[in-house]
């Protein structure tokens, strides 16, 4: 296995850092986490989350553009 495949320690942030960095609450991540649909990593009692799991939590909440959607000027 190449060590590139490998997701070293310091790729980990812990629920504080990960909620901080994706901009939502530590509670809403724990119970995504606990239910069951946000990847993540236990480390001893600890919950922990590598890159891809942050990108992939990202990416759950990720709201596509609609087309023709663009902002509409009032007529004056």
């Amino acid at each position: 296995m190449s060590t590139n495949a490998l997701t070293t320690v310091e790729d980990f942030t812990d629920v504080k850092e990960t909620s901080r960095r994706l901009g939502i609450g530590e509670r809403r991540l724990r119970d995504g986490v606990n239910h069951g649909s946000f990847p993540a990593h236990r480390m001893g009692r600890r919950l922990m989350f590598s890159a891809q799991d942050r990108a992939q939590i990202a990416e759950m909440h990720r709201i596509p553009a609609r087309r023709g959607a663009g902002r509409r000027v009032r007529a004056a």
